[in-house]
């Protein structure tokens, strides 16, 4: 009998040949499984896996996430077969706000742009005018103010990355649609306190995601490569790492020599990234599994939305947020 752990390798191999085979591209997003992004060719941000699947020359891309991923790869890579490499992942927080919800959001607010967070459907992207990341949150809402005359923004759909751009752009109203991630919702203020009581020195790393308390206890604010970039580049030997638990799996397995706890650990796990599992990347990479298509008359405007990002022009771009700077509290 092949025992589990042989099983594993011998499901890698066929996964590496079959990669080659199809001239594929395995993207792993850092909230996926420890396994799943040792497979991958390259893992980190959304955005960021879209943008180097935009760049390589790979003809088919497996992409190990949720679902509003694997579209914002396809609108940067109309002509490659992308993949999600599990269907059912979904993500919670993009599905809080209906294109139903947008139009009565925007209805109520007319005339003001809208700032959608990259967490969003194609549609919802379809029906927004600039598009962000939490990394670049401010940056582009101070740039969509600037370009659109105006002195409020709407966000959506995450109301508390919406409440930490507006401490960074204070000069902006940011009026925002009241959805959140239920996996950064779960982390527990009380568990960050109990722990760095019994770890004084640890340095606290918070995703925007997270509620209020929780970011106001931080150290370093910033996004999932931010968090990693942050934790490795600083002196600490012990970091309380809020957000999805993967980021500190990640950092474990890169960093043995030091220690990174997610606080309420068992609540800090999001059920729908940890769907994939190697076998159904396997099954994409052999085509059992349907391609991600998005409909003509709402790709161009989606794909519009997500290019907005770029009009920032760089010499305007500001350091508006604690991730471009060293853990050092």
């Amino acid at each position: 009998m092949v025992n589990p752990a042989e099983r594993k390798q011998a499901l890698i191999k066929e996964i590496k040949a079959l990669k080659k085979e199809k001239s594929a591209l395995i993207l792993a997003h850092l909230y996926e499984r420890v396994d799943v992004q040792d497979v991958a060719d390259v893992y980190g941000d959304s955005l960021g896996l879209s943008q180097q699947a935009a760049e390589t020359d790979a003809h088919t891309i497996i992409f190990c996430g949720v679902h509003f991923m694997a579209e914002t790869a396809k609108l940067l890579s109309p002509d490659k077969t992308v993949y999600l490499a599990n269907p059912n992942a979904g993500c919670p927080m993009a599905d809080m706000i209906t294109p139903t919800d947008l139009a009565k959001f925007k209805a109520e607010h007319p005339g003001l742009p809208v700032l959608a967070y990259v967490n969003t459907s194609a549609e919802i992207k379809a029906m927004s005018d600039y598009c962000c990341t939490s990394a670049n949150a401010s940056d582009v809402a101070r740039f969509a103010a600037k370009e659109t005359s105006s002195n409020e923004i709407l966000f959506l759909p995450d109301r508390n990355l919406a409440r930490y751009v507006q401490t960074q752009v204070p000069e902006i109203k940011i009026t925002y649609f009241d959805g959140f991630c239920p996996t950064h919702m779960r982390m527990e203020v009380g568990d960050v306190v109990k722990l760095k009581k019994e770890y004084p020195d640890a340095a606290i790393l918070a995703h925007p995601e997270c509620d209020d308390p929780i970011k106001e206890m931080a150290d370093f604010i910033g996004s999932t490569t931010a968090i990693v970039k942050a934790a490795k580049a600083s002196d600490k030997r012990v970091f309380i790492i809020c957000t999805e638990d993967g980021v500190s799996q990640r950092l474990s397995q890169d960093c043995p020599d030091r220690l990174f706890i997610t606080p309420t650990r068992a609540s800090a796990i999001c059920p729908n990234m940890k769907l994939t599992r190697l076998e159904n990347i396997k099954r994409s990479l052999m085509g059992d599994n349907t391609p991600i298509e998005i409909p003509e008359e709402i790709f161009d405007k989606a794909k519009a939305c997500i290019d907005s990002m770029m009009r920032v022009p760089r010499g305007e771009k500001q350091s508006l947020t604690p991730e471009h700077h060293p853990v050092t509290a």
